[in-house]
């Protein structure tokens, strides 16, 4: 999925990938950057060097998220010239409404550049203008510029101009990036005409502009280095096989997924906190919204979604580099090959923005002052008539209590909203989403389903009428428990290898195995299990789905304890369990499509993260609470937990937006679910490094923040093993979103 996510966004990024890949042939990449490349009246013709400015200034009246949908897609290709920092220039130049430079910039007459380190001094004359000297350097695309945007420092602070190109020095720098020039630029007592000054234009507005345009082409090279590492990986044969078939090799590229998916998340949000105004407008400091007792501006959730983009997509692009030119090998090495001169431009873009930590100090600073971003959802007009609806249900209910709110709640439908009637509404993802936003305005709790959640969806499915009626009301209102009776002590994650077998006697079935890390067990009145009953065809054949009453004669639950000394889990062993006919869910030998189903079946996603643990906020209330500064290294390891919780929301509120376009979420899905179980484990570790010797506390709850976090970094660490590995969730990643070559049978 690319940075763009609306049917028009993914039009958009295919015309222009058609026309770079039609009019950037790979041969231009290695012929230098000096001068306009062949291609450029074709970019202003197309229209792609003014999307982000308005019709009246020459542009095309859209805005950053489609200048970063097309930065994206050229960069894909590696489009040398003065494309970016010309953007960039001119959004700069359009944040002080000074126009008159913006039209020969949008139509290709004139090309621009950007300082983003340095600064020259000024002195204000009285007319208004600058006399100004100094020398800034590196500038990139400096050398190609008609017109140049540099920081000027006066007695009154910092301040930006536009400047003719012709009355500076201009001096060309060796670049590490062969297909893009950088250069020195001098100024000796030049004086700027006070329409030149950009008024209004702050050091960082320029600095979130930059981390949008610049952190959009970073996902594009990192897009290029995944996409072409996997495509490679097919065909690369070693040892006999595909070089994609390795685990080493699929968990590298899809580590490289991620991170690309992170930084098209995080720069994506970025360009929406700009076009809510604080951007390129730079229409208002006014409070968008209290949280508790900071008062955010859209202003500080621009700097601080940008700050993010900041971290998150250079890191990206020189990380998919790096590991891109290992994947090739030795080939990867050469200069012939396309892939260093990717690596070189992720490095020059890291450099131009500035270190991650420096990037990571905002995002620290700004977190611990309460500015976050609010993932919210901007739904349709015509969706009001259906929010009366539902608050009007909700009020009905609310005003009930216990039981019997629980109950009217599954009655109505509220509890999984996305099941067919009875048992949901049969809603669609936008009902799904103005549900959950008027049960959190009514301060309505569904019931706790835990297991049952899981249960819900499969019984709906395939359970017969007798099944459904018998078990869903109740499950429904979370008056009946469940567990889930699945894994084996030889069958984790392969579940499918399952040892547990039923026997056809008269009347049903006679289970005999044991099963292994059953949460909640030993308060389960029932469970859902998977039972052999048959040993011919694949080992996905034969498996049947049984509803197993816990207080049966031969179920016997042991509990296990667990590193944090508590007890969650359970071994189940069923000791000759009858089971009657009618408690086999499916048809019988059928019972791993149901046991999918239940893996699988997921409802419109609203959060991030994973129940029940600690999360940034803990993290940020124990910073408040040390009663001392923080190191720079800590700030930026604060700053990691924070850059990965965002990007997960980011990256959750666009599957969302996916589901209620009616489309399929793709790999931020995956993605989200891969990052979310680690998060946890992520935010405890940073929090005990934080607490240093303090953290020789017992692990427990009662003992203040170190028994609190220590019990935490205890915990979280179940939560890449159970559900699904980690390393079985990077071979799904790697084999369904990439198409790498799945893991060769057994004895194959």
């Amino acid at each position: 999925m690319a940075i763009g996510l609306s049917e028009e966004h993914e039009a958009l990024r295919e015309s222009v990938s058609g026309w770079a890949e039609r009019n950037i042939p790979s041969e231009l990449l290695r012929a230098g950057s000096d001068g306009r490349p062949p291609f450029w009246s074709g970019l202003a013709e197309q229209g792609l060097l003014g999307l982000h400015l308005p019709e009246e200034a020459g542009g095309s009246g859209y805005g950053l998220l489609e200048t970063a949908v097309a930065v994206e897609a050229l960069a894909e290709r590696m489009a040398p010239g003065p494309y970016v920092p010309t953007v960039l220039a001119s959004a700069v130049i359009h944040a002080s409404k000074r126009h008159e430079l913006l039209e020969p910039l949008a139509d290709g007459t004139l090309t621009g550049a950007v300082a983003l380190t340095g600064a020259l001094t000024g002195t204000r004359a009285d007319d208004g203008s600058l006399v100004v000297s100094g020398t800034v350097e590196p500038v990139l695309g400096g050398s190609l510029a008609d017109v140049l945007v540099l920081p000027v420092s006066t007695s009154e602070g910092e301040e930006w101009i536009a400047l003719d190109a012709s009355v500076a020095t201009v001096t060309a720098i060796k670049s590490l990036d062969l297909t893009r020039p950088v250069a020195k630029v001098e100024l000796s007592d030049v004086t700027v005409p006070a329409e030149r000054v950009l008024d209004g234009v702050e050091g960082p507005d320029v600095l979130n502009l930059a981390a949008i345009i610049l952190g959009a082409e970073a996902a594009g090279l990192a897009s290029w280095c995944v996409t072409s590492s996997a495509e490679y990986a097919k065909v690369r044969v070693q040892f006999g096989r595909p070089i994609g078939q390795f685990q080493g090799i699929k968990h590298k590229l899809s580590r490289m997924l991620v991170a690309l998916e992170q930084a098209r998340a995080t720069v994506w949000d970025a360009t929406r906190a700009a076009e809510r105004g604080a951007g390129p407008e730079r229409a208002t400091e006014e409070p968008t919204e209290a949280r508790g007792s900071a008062t955010v501006s859209a202003a500080k959730e621009l700097e601080f979604a940008a700050a993010v983009a900041g971290v998150m997509a250079p890191d990206a692009a020189v990380l998919c580099a790096k590991d891109a030119i290992q994947t090739f090998g030795g080939i990867g090495y050469t200069f012939e090959h396309d892939v260093h001169l990717y690596y070189r431009r992720a490095l020059t873009l890291r450099a131009l923005l500035g270190s991650s930590a420096e990037w990571a100090g905002t995002v620290t600073s700004l977190s611990l002052q309460g500015v976050s971003r609010d993932m919210q959802i901007e739904l349709p007009e015509d969706a009001e008539e259906l929010r009366e609806s539902i608050r009007s249900e909700i009020a009905e209910i609310a005003r009930l209590e216990g039981k019997e709110q629980k109950r009217a709640l599954a009655e109505r439908g509220f509890v999984m909203p996305h099941l067919p009637k009875p048992w949901g509404r049969g809603a669609k993802p936008l009902e799904q989403v103005l549900i959950a936003q008027e049960l959190k305005a009514a301060k309505v709790k569904l019931p706790a389903l835990i297991i049952g959640a899981w249960v819900v969806p499969s019984i709906a499915v395939y359970g017969t009428e007798e099944q459904q009626q018998r078990f869903l009301p109740k499950t429904l209102s979370g008056e009946m428990m469940w567990c889930q009776l699945f894994s084996e002590p030889g069958a984790g994650s392969d579940l499918a290898s399952l040892q547990m077998k039923a026997e056809k006697v008269e009347g049903g079935w006679r289970l005999n195995g044991q099963k292994i890390w059953t949460s909640v067990a030993h308060f389960a009145e029932w469970g859902i299990c998977i039972a052999r009953t048959s040993n011919e065809g694949t080992k996905h054949q034969g498996i049947t789905y049984f509803l197993v009453n816990m207080k049966d004669p031969g179920v016997t639950v042991r509990p296990l304890t667990e590193m944090t000394g508590e007890n969650l889990f359970n071994e189940v062993f069923l000791d000759d369990v009858f089971v009657p006919d009618d408690l086999v869910v499916g048809e019988v030998g059928e019972g791993w499509k149901v046991a999918r189903n239940t893996l699988s079946n997921e409802r419109v996603s609203m959060g991030s993260g994973s129940a029940g643990a600690a999360g940034v906020s803990d993290l940020l209330g124990l910073v408040g609470r040390l009663g001392r500064e923080l190191s720079p290294v800590e700030a930026q390891k604060v700053a990691e937990v924070v850059c990965e919780s965002h990007s997960i929301a980011a990256l959750g509120l666009r599957v969302t937006l996916k589901q209620l376009a009616g489309a399929e979420p793709g790999a931020d899905a995956s993605v989200r679910k891969l990052l979310s179980t680690s998060h946890a484990q992520h935010v405890a570790e940073t929090a005990v490094e934080l607490l240093g010797a303090q953290a020789v506390v017992a692990a427990d709850m009662k003992l203040g923040d170190a028994g609190f976090w220590n019990r935490s970094v205890l915990a979280t660490r179940a939560m890449t093993i159970y559900g699904g590995t980690t390393e079985v969730q990077l071979n799904i990643i790697g084999e369904r979103m990439l198409g790498l070559p799945r893991d060769p049978e057994p004895g194959k």
